[in-house]
């Protein structure tokens, strides 16, 4: 049997004009800014008329280890946040924007996949509303006025061998991870060491999913250490005089995005951090704005419940006073079989053992989530090729694990297949059973933080990190930063910090390459082992094959 790919069907979606998708949540039409007929974003002054409102139930979506298999994790989002609308419930989604990086990349799209996905589909995945753009703008503008202080001067004494804000890019592009500007002589400026990230990992980003308000969001840009001078004390952005414009760059693209799933339900879809470099959540502007006009509020965070989750409830959740009222860790029978040792070509035929060898991963999730004082549930995402006897055995591991896992089928029937799991997501929700806590306080030490997180969420016996890395530390502490949390940059593929360790490991060590301080954000970001803030492109990337057919439309994008 053949099925349509995901654009295929995402081009054949009957959409209603954005102002009908707003009329579900009380938005007048007034209030959202169209661009175009199917995407709008929502008002800062309807946003602010909501605010006395009581919240809805926040439901978190997030998984297992992401393999080559996939897990559908966004899918899901999507399929739970139709299947709650579908039971008569009021429902929003709120997902992050996807990253031209792995759009061109690996991944190919971030809009869910089959029956339960989020239109325009290829807008989404490309340049959508222009955030990622204004963000990127933001960001090298910063970059350019901080080389131009120092042309014209350095009145404020900016070591150069110590400027610490580099540029970005919303492109996997390894070529300039680490490179060399102002070559060429007087005119060009003064010569040094910098290099690119890409757009996702950057404060700026951080920034805008974390600020309330556009005063709060000028604060925060005006808070980053851009540079230190040669006694070691901070230049901000603030000094530099960068944060004004940085605001009115960004005005825009802090109003929440709002779009439709294929269903006609409404999906807020703004900001996005990478979950395995920054924290991996859409913007807390979305997400409190969707808590004021629907009854459950479905979001996801980034990669697997190790990066995503941990982040969400210790950095997003702190931050904007949010808890979680259940939380969903998606699996597939392909992933456990993978984790259990079987390589992808070999994933079609049954194989029930590898089912049970592989579901460690899963229950090392379900133990964790549950640590931060949330009830769990687990989707499994069906594949066509899997087994009554394969998902037998996921559910009867999940139901020693004291949790329940609900068989959900959106992917080929949309809201029809997760009607079992949004009922008992509502229950849930409805019971009030969460007693949420962040695993670690504001005012352990930071290395006691980072200790926390390897220890208690990887499974570590220890954090290896050099005097010069602990010195550091210690300094951000006596500067007044200690109360930060931190925010692990760590590969998403294993509880380690080796890519290729699947299951749930033990007797390993998380060593740290180099921490940086996000002062405007709000965390210290502690870079693991080899993770990269510019990703590069695989050996064949996905751009190879997305193109327009002789109809002028997109193909290629999945």
């Amino acid at each position: 049997m053949s099925y349509k790919s995901d654009i295929e069907i995402a081009r054949e979606a009957n959409k209603k004009p954005i102002q009908e998708i707003g009329a579900k949540l009380d938005i007048p039409s007034e209030h959202l800014l169209p661009y175009g007929h199917d995407k709008a974003k929502v008002s800062q002054d309807f946003i602010n008329s909501v605010q006395s409102k009581p919240n809805g139930k926040l439901i978190l979506v997030t998984a297992i280890n992401p393999t080559p298999a996939g897990e559908g994790k966004t899918t899901t989002t999507v399929g739970l946040g139709d299947g709650l609308n579908r039971i008569g419930k009021r429902a929003a989604i709120c997902i992050r924007e996807a990253s031209l990086g792995p759009c061109f990349g690996m991944k190919g799209g971030a809009a869910g996949g089959g029956y339960a996905q989020v239109v325009p589909m290829e807008e989404m995945n490309l340049h959508f509303t222009g955030d990622f753009h204004a963000i990127t703008s933001a960001h090298n503008l910063l970059s350019a006025m901080i080389d131009n202080h120092i042309y014209w001067g350095n009145k404020l004494e900016i070591d150069q061998r110590r400027v610490v804000w580099r540029r970005v890019m919303d492109m996997n592009d390894r070529a300039l991870r680490d490179i060399v500007t102002s070559l060429g002589g007087v005119a060009n400026g003064y010569p040094r060491q910098t290099g690119f990230d890409i757009t996702v990992a950057s404060e700026v980003m951080a920034i805008l999913c974390l600020a309330t308000s556009l005063e709060d969001l000028q604060k925060r840009l005006g808070d980053i250490i851009v540079a230190y001078r040669r006694d070691r004390t901070p230049i901000y952005c603030r000094d530099i005089k960068a944060d004004g414009a940085m605001t009115v760059l960004l005005k825009d693209a802090m109003q929440p995005n709002l779009v439709q799933t294929l269903e006609n339900n409404p999906a807020f879809v703004h900001g996005g951090p990478f979950a395995n470099i920054a924290h991996g959540c859409n913007s807390v502007m979305a997400t409190t704005t969707a808590l004021k006009v629907a009854d459950y509020v479905v979001t996801e965070a980034g990669f697997g419940a190790d990066l995503g989750a941990e982040k969400f409830m210790n950095i997003k959740c702190r931050k904007a006073g949010l808890a979680p009222a259940v939380v969903v860790v998606v699996a597939t029978v392909r992933a456990m079989k993978m984790n259990g040792g079987v390589a992808k070509a070999d994933l079609g035929p049954e194989n029930v053992e590898a089912v049970k060898a592989g579901c460690s991963n899963l229950g090392r999730h379900i133990e964790n989530v549950k640590s931060f004082g949330v009830p769990v549930l687990v989707g499994i995402n069906h594949f066509v090729t899997d087994t009554d006897a394969e998902v037998q055995a996921v559910k009867d591991y999940v139901a020693e694990q004291g949790a329940e896992a609900i068989l959900c089928q959106h992917w080929e029937k949309g809201s029809e297949g997760t009607i079992e799991l949004a009922t008992r997501v509502a229950e849930i929700a409805d019971a009030d059973m969460a007693n949420f806590a962040p695993l670690y306080s504001d005012d352990l030490s930071l290395f006691e933080k980072i200790e926390t997180v390897a220890k208690r969420i990887y499974r570590a016996d220890e954090v290896l990190a050099d005097g010069k890395i602990r010195n550091q530390l210690k300094d951000w502490e006596a500067a007044g930063y200690g109360h930060l949390p931190v925010c692990m940059a760590k590969t998403q593929y294993s509880f380690t910090t080796d890519p290729n360790r699947r299951g749930a490991p033990l007797g390993h060590s998380v060593p740290v390459r180099e921490v940086r301080l996000s002062a405007g954000a709000g965390f210290i970001v502690v870079i693991c082992g080899e993770i990269m803030t510019m990703p590069g492109l695989p050996s064949v990337p996905a751009s190879e094959a997305i193109m327009l057919n002789p109809e002028g439309q997109i193909e290629g994008l999945f």
